[in-house]
């Protein structure tokens, strides 16, 4: 019998990064510690965003930060891969609040071609009134798309 592998190397298995291809992303802060909820944290982690070395793994479409994790669209560019992209932006926003704050692995989604990418977007940035947390997506700081 093998033993059971710990939950964020099974989220490893069959990875595969293709440039040009669009993610949806999710990454988690270690045991869901609301640490965004701080409107000065979440800010950094949306200024994160635009960090040049975040930006040369892709363009980010759109992007919620909820309190205890992060949602990313993002169109792969050539450098490197997804898991490439997702440690340099973890290590900008941990940098950033001068420690570390997420879990291990991260959840990711090729998109399919014939999948309506503007409706993806709107799920995304969503997020916040689904959870309850404002009445209108306009009411939320933390979001961004390109198509808005």
């Amino acid at each position: 019998m093998q033993p059971a592998q710990p939950h964020a190397r099974n989220l490893r298995q069959g990875r595969y990064s293709q440039a040009g291809q669009i993610y949806l992303l999710t990454l988690v802060t270690a045991g869901r510690e609301r640490v965004f909820q701080d409107f000065r944290a979440a800010r950094r982690v949306v200024r994160a965003f635009a960090e040049q070395a975040v930006r040369d793994y892709g363009t980010t479409l759109a992007f919620v930060v909820m309190p205890d994790h992060v949602h990313w669209l993002l169109e792969l560019g050539s450098e490197g891969g997804v898991s490439a992209a997702v440690r340099v932006y973890r290590a900008k926003v941990s940098l950033a609040l001068g420690r570390r704050i997420w879990q291990k692995g991260f959840y990711d989604r090729a998109l399919r071609r014939e999948e309506d990418l503007v409706a993806v977007a709107r799920y995304v940035v969503g997020n916040p009134v689904r959870a309850g947390i404002v009445a209108r997506v306009g009411d939320y700081p933390h979001w961004d798309a390109v198509w808005i």
